[in-house]
C-alpha cells in the first residue's frame, strides 16, 4: 500500500530587524517618486500621449528595478518584466518603439525630481572641524563605452580603435550623500565645460579633479564665496609670496621664487605657503584681460611615492592645517566609488544597444537605480545609532541592494497594489539590509571619518 504524504507549506519565521522599520522601505521610495508626480512628468514630456497603453508608474519601476540591477539585461527581458508587473500584453515592436526621445526626457526629468528632493536632506553631518562650510561637493566625469556601431553618433576620443562613448558628469554632495547634478555629454566635451560656477558655490567646498584644473575657475569660486581644493597641475607655476607655517626640514628662502624653481630643492616634510597665480579673464567685448589672485599651496612629501603631493586651495590656514588639507582631498574617493557602483552594479557598463534613444534612456535608468539605492541606504543609516551608522559602507550596501533586488521588486509590486505577496517581504528586506551591508570589522578605518558621519 502506497502512503500519500500531503505537502504542508511551512511558514518560516522572519528575522526581526534591529533598527530599520520595514514600512520605511516602501514609504521612502514612494515619497521620492510619488505616483502623481511621475505621472505629471509623463504628461509633460509626451510619454503618456505616445504610449497610452503603458502605465508610466509601472513602466518606471519595472525598468529601474529590472535593468538597473542586472535582472533584465535586454529590452526583451524588460518587456516581459513589465508585462508581469502590469498584467498586460505588449508586442515586441511596440515595446522597442517606446524607447524614443519622449521616454529619454521622461527618465531624465525623473532623475531631476529625485535629485531635487534629496538635495534638501541632510543625511550626513559635517564634523566640527568642517563647520565653516555648509557642504563638501565632489565633481567628476566617467566615460560609458558603447557599441562601435554608434561611433559616428557618439565618437570616442581616447580609444585607439573604432569605438563610441558618452560622458556622464556628476556633482556629489557629502551631506546629502547623493548626486546634486547629473548631465550626459559627448565624450569629446572637455570636463571643465561641464562645471559651471555661480552663486550656488557660496559657503561650499568643491573637491576638484585635475581634469577641471583652471586658475580662472578657482578665481570664480573665490569671488562667489566658495572654497576649492585641487591637486596642482604639473604645468602650473605659482609665485611663492610667503610661508604660512614652518615645518621640520632643511630651510631655504622661498619668497619671490616660482614653484618649479624650488620644488626639487626643498627638503622639508611639509610646505604650506601663500602663492600668487596669474590667469586670463573671460573675453569681454572682444578683449581678454590678465589678472592675479593669492591662493594657498600645500605640499606633503609621500615616502612611498618618493615625491611631493601638491595641492592648491583657498581654505584658510586657521580652518585646516596642511596635513588636514591633504587628508581631506582623499574624500574624492566617494565619487569614484559611485561611478564604480554605477558600472559594476547598475549596468552602465552593459549597454549594447545600437539605438541612441535606448542608450541614453538606459543610462538615465542606471542613474535612477543609483538614486533608489542611495535613498534606501540613507534610510538605513538614519535608523541606526551613530556609532553603527558609519559601519554601513557604500560598497557593502550596493552588494546587498543588488542581491535583494528581486525581493524588493516583488514587495513593491504588492505595496503598489499589483500583486499579492507574503506579508513579511519588507520585514525580511529590512533585516537583510541591516545584516549584510554592515561592516563586521569594528576597528576598520573608514575614509570619510573625521569629515562627516
Amino acid at each position: 500500500m502506497t502512503r500519500t504524504v500531503k505537502n504542508v507549506r511551512r511558514k518560516r519565521p522572519v528575522p526581526e530587524p534591529k533598527y530599520l522599520d520595514p514600512e520605511e522601505i516602501p514609504k521612502s521610495l514612494e515619497s521620492l517618486f510619488p505616483e502623481e508626480e511621475v505621472n505629471r512628468i509623463a504628461d509633460e514630456t509626451g510619454f503618456t500621449k505616445r504610449h497610452r497603453k503603458v502605465e508610466p508608474y509601472f513602466f518606471f519601476w519595472s525598468v529601474v528595478l529590472g535593468f538597473g540591477v542586472q535582472l533584465q539585461r535586454t529590452l526583451e527581458s524588460l518587456r516581459r518584466g513589465y508585462m508581469d508587473m502590469a498584467g498586460t500584453q505588449l508586442c515586441q515592436s511596440s515595446w522597442h518603439d517606446r524607447f524614443n526621445p519622449e521616454t529619454v526626457q521622461f527618465l531624465r526629468m525623473c532623475v531631476e525630481l529625485a535629485i531635487h528632493k534629496m538635495a534638501g536632506e541632510a543625511n550626513r553631518t559635517l564634523t566640527p572641524k568642517m563647520e565653516w562650510v555648509k557642504d563638501i561637493l565632489i565633481q567628476d566625469s566617467s566615460i560609458i563605452r558603447l557599441s562601435a556601431v554608434l561611433m559616428n553618433e557618439f565618437p570616442a576620443v581616447r580609444s585607439r580603435k573604432n569605438a563610441a562613448g558618452l560622458k556622464v558628469s556628476m556633482l556629489v554632495s557629502a551631506v546629502a550623500s547623493s548626486p546634486q547634478k547629473v548631465t550626459i555629454h559627448a565624450e569629446r566635451r572637455h570636463d571643465i565645460k561641464t562645471l559651471k560656477i555661480g552663486p550656488w558655490v557660496k559657503d561650499k567646498l568643491l573637491l576638484i579633479d585635475l581634469a577641471y584644473f583652471k586658475h580662472q575657475m578657482f578665481a570664480r569660486i573665490e569671488e562667489n564665496g566658495g572654497y576649492f581644493l585641487s591637486r596642482l597641475k604639473q604645468n602650473s607655476n605659482p609665485l611663492i609670496l610667503s610661508t604660512i607655517r614652518t615645518y621640520r626640514g632643511n630651510f631655504i628662502d622661498l619668497e619671490g621664487k616660482r614653484w618649479k624653481e624650488i620644488k626639487d630643492k626643498i627638503k622639508r616634510e611639509v610646505l604650506d605657503a601663500e602663492v600668487e597665480v596669474t590667469f586670463s579673464r573671460r573675453t569681454y567685448k572682444g578683449k581678454q584681460s590678465r589678472d592675479s589672485m593669492p591662493f594657498r599651496l600645500v605640499a606633503i612629501y609621500n615616502d612611498e611615492a618618493k615625491k611631493y603631493h601638491v595641492y592648491i586651495t583657498n581654505i584658510p590656514s586657521d580652518a585646516l592645517n596642511a596635513e588636514d588639507v591633504a587628508e581631506l582631498y582623499r574624500v574624492r574617493w566617494d565619487i569614484e566609488m559611485i561611478f564604480k557602483e554605477l558600472k559594476s552594479k547598475y549596468s552602465l557598463d552593459a549597454i549594447t544597444s545600437a539605438n541612441p534613444n535606448v542608450v541614453e534612456g538606459l543610462i538615465w535608468v542606471g542613474i535612477l537605480t543609483l538614486l533608489v539605492s542611495r535613498r534606501l541606504f540613507n534610510v538605513l543609516r538614519a535608523s541606526a545609532p551613530i556609532e553603527h551608522a558609519t559601519r554601513y559602507t557604500p560598497l557593502r550596501w550596493a552588494n546587498t541592494f543588488v542581491e535583494n533586488a528581486t525581493l524588493l521588486e516583488i514587495s513593491l509590486m504588492g505595496y503598489f497594489g499589483f500583486e499579492d505577496i507574503y506579508e513579511d517581504g519588507f520585514k525580511k528586506l529590512a533585516w537583510s539590509y541591516e545584516i549584510n551591508s554592515f561592516d563586521p570589522q569594528k576597528n576598520r578605518r573608514r575614509l570619510p571619518e573625521g569629515w562627516y558621519a
